[in-house]
């Protein structure tokens, strides 16, 4: 856990050094195919007004899933990776 806010700590302060707020920001998952991990990050997202385009794996086992989204602030983005860390069995990129 430790590690995982010192992520945070140092994606923060790169956001704030290259971006002027609001701003478009691109988030790149992976989730298992099977599960139901691309309704959970619709619903994260849901009412940001983020387009979300998904993609399978040549065996269907992931899904890759990327969503734009104008984001107010560098907080802001940081709590929705914190929201998506509930989802069970995925990959942030």
């Amino acid at each position: 856990m430790q590690d995982r806010e010192e992520f945070y700590k140092k994606l923060k302060l790169q956001l704030d050094d290259t971006s002027n707020w609001p701003e478009e920001y691109l988030y790149k998952f992976i989730v298992p195919g099977d599960g139901g991990g691309v309704e959970q990050i619709g619903n994260i997202f849901n009412d940001l007004g983020a387009v979300i385009t998904t993609r399978n794996s040549k065996t269907g086992k992931y899904k890759s899933i990327s969503i734009r989204v104008i984001m107010p602030s560098s907080d802001m983005i940081i709590q929705k990776y914190k929201e998506c860390e509930s989802i069970k069995g995925i990959i942030s990129l």
